[in-house]
């Protein structure tokens, strides 16, 4: 059966009609039942307070992500396979190491005697962090199965050799310059960048 058509005039008078006009008759006032569980089990509750860092102290904090960062250290010192690195990425110690590394260089631009001749910090900071950007998105077009951050993450803690390489050049450059001091800064330097790169 076909349904009969609404006249014309049917048609104005709905579209005239207020949209919500019916939603005025209903009244707030009465008492509707709720069903359903509000409360929050137990468990639940304990596993929520127990990952909640809200109420931890700012010194356990701070010693728990210092804690993660050693462990990374660490493994990029004597790599070793985890998933779990990946899993727990962090930006702290690329941080920590980018801005040490950019100091160090400041401060040998600082003691030279050439004005502009050396690194400065910005730049330093700059082209470490757009490197790592640059690899990170080239990876991620490539179909790399690990995201932005996780990338960044791994690329930013594997500049650490050559933070140490730049320590040991600056506590030789304290016994004084020569060719056998700078055989002995470039030989570090190679080791640590393989180290790096590897």
């Amino acid at each position: 059966m076909a349904e009969a058509e609404d006249s014309p005039g049917e048609q104005e008078a709905a579209a005239s009609k207020p949209l919500f006009a019916g939603l005025s008759d209903v009244s707030i006032s009465q008492d509707i039942p709720i069903e359903g569980e509000i409360t929050i089990p137990s468990r639940a509750r304990a596993q929520e307070h127990d990952s909640s860092t809200l109420n931890e102290s700012i010194r356990r904090t701070i010693m728990r992500d210092l804690k993660a960062v050693g462990r990374k250290f660490m493994h990029v010192l004597y790599p070793r396979k985890s998933n779990a690195l990946l899993r727990d990425w962090d930006l702290w110690g690329p941080l920590i190491l980018c801005v040490t590394l950019a100091l160090m260089l400041q401060k040998s631009s600082i003691d030279g005697k050439n004005d502009g001749g050396g690194p400065e910090f910005a730049e330093v900071f700059v082209i470490i962090w757009f490197g790592a950007v640059t690899i990170t998105l080239n990876s991620k077009l490539l179909g790399g199965n690990i995201s932005f951050f996780q990338s960044l993450c791994v690329l930013g803690y594997c500049i650490l050799p050559l933070n140490i390489a730049m320590l040991i050049c600056r506590l030789l450059l304290l016994a004084g310059q020569g060719p056998i001091n700078f055989m002995i800064r470039l030989f570090v330097v190679l080791l640590m960048f393989a180290w790096s790169v590897v």
